[in-house]
C-alpha cells in the first residue's frame, strides 16, 4: 500500500470521529470574527478583505496600517495549525520587498522578536509569537490578547523602520 492511501485511509478514519471538523470550522469562524474585529476596532487600518484558510499548515489575515502600506509592508496575523500558535509576522508586497526590508531589519536589534532569514516559502521578514497554546474556550480575552500584542508589534515595527527613514 502507498504512503498516501495510507495516510488517506488514517484521514478517512480521523474525519468519521467528527472532531476535526468541528474544531477546523471552530477556527475558521474565530479567525473570520478576528479580522472583523480588528477592522472594527482599528479603522485606520487596511484589513484583508479576504482569509487565507491554508492547508491546515496556517490560516492569515493582512493588517496594513497606512505608514507600511507606504512601504510595501503589511502584517499578517497567523494561526500555525501544528505549532498551535498565534504570531504576527511582518510580510512584504513582494519577495523584493521581502529582500529589501530584510537587509534593513536584520541590522537592527529586535531583542523580542524573531528575525526570518529569506528563503524558498519564506514569506516574513519578522515573526512574533502572540498566544501559545490559545485557549478557545475564552474568546473575548484571546481577541484581546492578539489584539494588544499585535498593535504593540505594529507600534515596534513602525517606529524603527520609520525612524531609519528619517
Amino acid at each position: 500500500m502507498s504512503a498516501l492511501q495510507d495516510d488517506m485511509r488514517e484521514y478517512q478514519m480521523q474525519l468519521q470521529k467528527g472532531a476535526i471538523q468541528k474544531a477546523y470550522q471552530g477556527l475558521m469562524d474565530y479567525m473570520m470574527r478576528l479580522k472583523a474585529h480588528f477592522k472594527l476596532t482599528f479603522p485606520d487600518y487596511t484589513v484583508s478583505g479576504s482569509l487565507y484558510f491554508g492547508y491546515m499548515d496556517m490560516t492569515y489575515f493582512s493588517v496594513v496600517p497606512e505608514p507600511l502600506k507606504e512601504l510595501d509592508l503589511k502584517i499578517a496575523v497567523v494561526f500555525l495549525h501544528e505549532a498551535f500558535r498565534f504570531e504576527a509576522w511582518l510580510s512584504g508586497r513582494n519577495k523584493q520587498v521581502l529582500a529589501q526590508y530584510w537587509e534593513r531589519v536584520n541590522a537592527t536589534e529586535w531583542p523580542n522578536y524573531r528575525v526570518v532569514s529569506p528563503g524558498k516559502g519564506i514569506d516574513s521578514i519578522l515573526e512574533y509569537v502572540l498566544v501559545e497554546n490559545p485557549d478557545f474556550d475564552d474568546l473575548d480575552t484571546l481577541t484581546k490578547e492578539i489584539e494588544d500584542k499585535t498593535h504593540a508589534f505594529i507600534a515596534d515595527v513602525e517606529a524603527l523602520l520609520l525612524a531609519s527613514d528619517a
